[in-house]
């Protein structure tokens, strides 16, 4: 892979690196966001990577998950996917330049030895770290055909800084830093090493990922600057290290917290990529009290200035409350095929998008505008709800019957005219409104919530409608 990865000098680079050992959960969603904005943003390139080296947890299935999930919430990369596992000899080629000049050496401890190492530290309460053992151990000392890890020289003394671009200017003391592994004993390279080869050759400029992995841009930059050192060219790329997101009881988000894949907010909870994409964009990010943003504001926007220090805690409940403003805002055709789709066959995607304007007024998910849309397609006779039987006794069923005789007389099947009859019929029988509305209701949809009565008879269509409500009126006598 050539370095910069094709882009232009100059030109801000990110990447998003997952690995396939699960789903995209919420927090990989908002560092893929966050990196793909701040690429946006720049006009610069955003790139993927697979970090696909555990073979025994990596899975296929989890692959695509991750791809369509970040296709789902319209993340879109401007060079295929780069798969770590393909580039092992790459990997493998720089720790040998790292030996062959004196940033790396070959360690032979075994590991009964580094665990009775490691058993003195505990006894002694020391950080458990590699001692050095064989830092300065010439590799002849070793018996003949004995394994070995190559380990790199990290510096002994000092102290290093990162001018985080979130976090501020962070200081660690060298010496808390090991010898750590490059290359294992099978010659397989290890995760520290492969992702800074692999940012290198891909141009990264701008690593943005969560603040665990704070310790770890300590850990890699002394093989950034040992290469530099050996052949030029490996620039320290900007850090900006995102505090994580918490749960609504602080504590860091897991799976007790409902922390599940993207595609679960998708399928289960009926909830809108630009609802998700928005949130995401607040979990940890803002610009002054604006709370709601298009993509296209998302891009003009973002900054990393903007990324506050502490953790965010997520809501769901003011999930779905953003969930519903986007609801709302939607195209009704587009609404109405992802409710179809939670219907099934027999939803007639032209009558739920005439429907959607009076459906999606307070619905907060794709499954509560189902729900609502279900009494259009139900058949007769209809299934009543507890509360919808109640209101069909003996005087719902009499009014029923009133209000039968005057829509069979009523040719104009429009809201104006039903609403005026009905209010007519309502004044005539010295009855409030709801007390005809109500058992029209529970009659047309079988239950005691939908959008307006009038609304419904419309939808509905003056054959159906009528046939419903004869269905369950008193019979005359």
């Amino acid at each position: 892979m050539a370095s910069n990865s094709g882009a232009k000098s100059g030109t801000v680079v990110t990447r998003f690196a997952p690995s396939p050992t699960g789903f995209l959960h919420l927090g990989g969603a908002r560092t893929a966001l966050f990196n793909w904005l701040f690429a946006r943003h720049h006009g610069g390139t955003a790139l993927l990577r697979i970090e696909d080296t555990d073979k025994k947890r990596s899975t296929q299935d989890a692959i695509d998950k991750i791809l369509e999930g970040l296709e789902w919430l319209g993340l879109d990369y401007d060079e295929d996917p780069v798969f770590q596992s393909e580039r092992g000899s790459r990997h493998v080629e720089v720790a040998e330049k790292l030996l062959e000049a004196g940033y790396a050496y070959k360690c032979y401890a075994t590991t009964e030895e580094l665990e009775e190492m490691r058993a003195a530290q505990r006894a002694a309460k020391q950080p458990q770290r590699y001692d050095g053992r064989w830092r300065h151990r010439d590799a002849s000392e070793a018996p003949l055909g004995s394994p070995f890890v190559v380990r790199l020289k990290t510096p002994e003394e000092g102290e290093t800084t990162i001018e985080d671009a979130v976090q501020g200017s962070v200081t660690v003391r060298n010496e808390e830093l090991d010898d750590y592994v490059l290359l294992r004993a099978d010659g397989s390279p290890t995760y520290m090493l492969a992702v800074v080869v692999d940012d290198h050759d891909m141009g990264v400029t701008h690593i943005i990922r969560g603040d665990d992995h704070l310790n770890n841009a300590f850990r890699q930059l002394p093989i950034i600057h040992a290469m530099d050192a050996i052949e030029g060219g490996w620039p320290q790329p900007v850090y900006a290290h995102v505090p994580l997101i918490h749960g609504a009881d602080g504590a860091k988000l897991s799976k007790r917290h409902g922390a599940v894949g993207v595609e679960a907010y998708r399928d289960e909870m009926g909830v809108l990529p630009e609802a998700l994409f928005n949130y995401l964009l607040r979990l940890g990010w803002g610009h002054g009290d604006k709370e709601e943003f298009t993509k296209v504001e998302a891009i003009e926007l973002f900054s990393l200035e903007g990324v506050g220090k502490s953790a965010s805690r997520f809501d769901t409940k003011k999930l779905l409350n953003l969930n519903g403003h986007h609801i709302r805002e939607a195209d009704n055709a587009h609404l109405a095929g992802l409710v179809a789709a939670k219907i099934g066959p027999q939803a007639d995607a032209g009558l739920l998008t005439k429907a959607m304007d009076v459906l999606k007024v307070r619905a907060k998910d794709i499954n509560e505008l189902a729900e609502g849309a279900q009494f259009l397609f139900s058949k007769r006779p209809l299934e009543m709800t507890e509360k919808a039987a109640k209101l069909l006794d003996s005087d719902g069923r009499a009014r029923l019957a009133k209000i039968s005789e005057a829509l069979h007389a009523e040719n104009d099947w429009t809201i104006e005219a039903l609403e005026a009859t009905t209010k007519a019929l309502a004044e005539q029988l010295e009855l409030g409104l709801g007390k005809l509305a109500q058992p029209m209701r529970a009659a047309l949809t079988g239950t005691t919530t939908s959008p307006g009565i009038f609304d419904v008879l419309v939808l509905l269509g003056r054959e159906e409608s009528l046939a419903r409500i004869d269905a369950q009126a008193a019979p005359a006598s």
